[in-house]
């Protein structure tokens, strides 16, 4: 049954393991569940759902640059680069979406200015990602390893709020943004891959 319910979320591969989820060992989501949600409260405009999902790309985006200058490592360093131009990537597909939603040629600058929040994707600051992670900042894997989690809590947050929320453009454009964080898990996944 499970099974059959992730396969339907666009999941091509879906194990089943043995002893249900208290003899899984691996990764979970982490936090209370209402986490982040806040931001999505369910009553916001198009407008500013897409605003508050740029701001969290752009508090992804800075976080992935501060630690870019705090590591030691060339390839931790290049990778902190990567995943930072990764976001740069993800809010052009957030402006075009704001842009086509709204009718107004908004630039980057315009967008920029209307930014809500300083938190990550996922609803976290980077002190509460560092705190839970404690990432070694020396392994290229750990730091990948690390933002394919925040990327989770991401998707994770997106299909909560697109779930509460009452607007039916709302509705489908969180879950296009939460179909678009599983396109960024592919994509570090492959990164992963080549390390």
């Amino acid at each position: 049954m499970a099974a059959q319910l992730l396969s339907g979320k666009g999941f091509d591969t879906v194990l089943n393991v043995s002893g249900g989820i208290k003899a899984y060992q691996g990764n979970i989501a982490i936090g209370p569940e209402d986490q982040g949600v806040y931001l999505f409260t369910g009553k916001e405009s198009i407008e500013d759902t897409l605003v508050t999902a740029y701001s969290l790309e752009q508090g992804l985006r800075e976080f992935y640059l501060s630690m870019e200058k705090q590591a030691d490592n060339d390839q931790v360093k290049e990778v902190f680069s990567t995943l930072a131009d990764i976001e740069i990537i993800h809010q052009d597909n957030l402006l075009e979406q704001y842009r086509t939603m709204t009718g107004v040629d908004t630039t980057r600058e315009d967008m920029e200015k209307k930014v809500k929040t300083t938190l990550l994707e996922g609803g976290m600051t980077t002190e509460e990602y560092m705190a839970l992670f404690n990432t070694d900042l020396g392994s290229s894997t750990e730091v990948v390893s690390m933002a394919m989690s925040i990327e989770a809590q991401a998707l994770d947050l997106y299909e909560r709020s697109a779930r509460r929320a009452k607007d039916e453009q709302t509705v489908s454009m969180l879950n296009k943004i939460a179909n678009e964080e599983k396109h960024h898990l592919e994509h570090l996944g492959k990164l992963m891959d080549s390390l």
